[in-house]
């Protein structure tokens, strides 16, 4: 048995539970049923409100950063102790260090579901996972994306193809059948599988049905989907998904992109450097450069230099935590919120959600409104100030969608709109969200609304 292979069984690779000499570390989860709902950092965090007071924060921008999870801090600080480079050291510390980061890489691909011969290639973020698989597309390929996505997934293909907001899911189906019915050579279809403006969610089975039908893969940003539903990517037959750490409550700087292979092993490095070479020769003194030889493996052919092990470690912790609570428990609750939150926000005069498909569609706890007579700056200026709420405001990294989205309802709020620029208030929840945070929301959001 190799060292790694011991070791992996020993360390607490990702649950950060500390392990006995020779021993194995506790299972997250009782036996027979899911785990507790983790523990969120900075729940007790109070913050100062006009007048002096200190209030609770009532976090509600999940959306753009999640909090830390109790375990993912955990196994962060398990691992810190014997924290050390990996896969070229030959000392223990190394030696565990690498166990834990190859663990971190296993326990990504049970996650997502990923197929066994399936790249896990971590990344910073998901604008990185994007990012490293457009270097590595074959010469040729045609993307298609929708206008609606997260820059992320919509600026790393200039020449793409991009198709205009569907109005509805089947016409989202029938624009990606007929432009990839057109298109000669290979393709790539990018879709999001909730949108990080509205929550709602994509069919992504039907879409990837019809992108393979054309003989295109499919690359899935699970951003925004992955910290509230479960994503089986062998289910679905994803080509591609990506996703980030600091969304699925480990904000440690790690992302991740999970799918095929080939492309990925084919492709010139994302990054030259050490790891994702396996000789370098020749070249010194002779006026031209070394002859380099590349890693066959996709994983290390594109994590060249030291790579943020902890990141990997924190979002392993997360995937593990999450799994272990299960889905079902805290997917109730969320609905639950989210139907207090839109329900009480629809019955303010002057606030209008905004929503590409209606409001019966299936989305995640993600709300986006605008209020009549005030900018989202100063509504999220104001609720922040004066009643200890976050939320976010402006455009969500998603310029073309939020402006499609806005001028649907003719939005027309007082010196925000006059130059393009118009934004809206982005809300969002996720565990650690209790209803007072979404009841004092609500009433903040019907004050601010009588004063126009």
């Amino acid at each position: 048995m190799s060292v790694l292979t011991v070791l992996a069984a020993q360390s607490p690779a990702t649950s950060g539970a500390a392990v006995p000499a020779g021993g194995r570390a506790a299972p997250s989860a009782p036996s027979g049923g899911a785990a507790a709902v983790p523990a969120v950092l900075g729940a007790d965090l109070e913050v100062p409100v006009k007048g002096g007071r200190l209030v609770r924060y009532a976090n509600l921008d999940y959306a753009a950063s999640a909090p830390c999870l109790a375990p993912v801090r955990d196994a962060v600080t398990a691992a810190l102790p014997a924290y050390s480079s990996v896969h070229r050291g030959a000392g223990y510390a190394s030696q565990l260090t690498t166990a834990r980061y190859e663990q971190a890489r296993h326990t990504v691909r049970s996650f997502v579901g990923a197929r066994p011969g399936d790249a896990v290639v971590f990344t910073r973020n998901t604008t990185d996972a994007a990012n490293l698989l457009a270097r590595c597309l074959p010469a040729g390929t045609t993307v298609v994306v929708f206008e609606t996505e997260h820059h992320a997934a919509l600026l790393p293909w200039p020449d793409a193809v991009r198709l205009a907001p569907p109005e509805f899911p089947g016409e989202a189906v029938r624009a990606a059948d007929e432009t990839l019915a057109a298109i000669d050579g290979p393709k790539l279809l990018v879709v999001t599988a909730a949108s990080n403006v509205t929550g709602e969610l994509w069919p992504i089975a039907a879409l990837t049905h019809i992108a393979h039908r054309h003989g295109a893969r499919v690359l899935v940003d699970a951003a925004q989907l992955v910290p509230h539903r479960r994503l089986n990517l062998t289910a679905l037959d994803l080509d591609y998904v990506m996703f980030s750490g600091h969304k699925l409550y480990a904000p440690f700087g790690a992302g991740a992109l999970v799918g095929r292979a080939d492309w990925l092993a084919e492709a010139e490095p994302y990054l030259h450097g050490g790891g994702a070479s396996t000789a370098v020769t020749g070249g010194a003194g002779q006026g031209r450069p070394p002859a380099v030889e590349w890693s066959a493996d996709p994983e290390q052919r594109h994590e060249a230099g030291t790579p943020n092990v902890l990141g990997a470690i924190a979002l392993a912790a997360a995937c593990d935590a999450l799994s272990a609570t299960g889905w079902i428990g805290p997917m109730r609750e969320e609905e639950r919120l989210l139907g207090l939150l839109r329900d009480g926000l629809a019955g303010i005069e002057g606030v209008h959600e905004l929503s590409l498909w209606g409001p019966g569609h299936p989305r995640v706890g993600i709300v986006s409104f605008v209020v009549t007579g005030w900018t989202a700056r100063r509504v999220a200026e104001t609720l922040s100030a004066e009643y200890g709420i976050g939320v976010r405001d402006g455009r969500f990294c998603a310029h073309p969608f939020v402006r499609h989205l806005l001028d649907g309802i003719g939005h027309t709020a007082a010196g925000d709109c006059a130059d393009g620029t118009a934004g809206a208030v982005r809300a969002s929840i996720g565990i650690g969200t209790t209803e007072e945070h979404v009841r004092r929301l609500v009433a903040a959001v019907a004050d601010l609304a009588a004063r126009r």
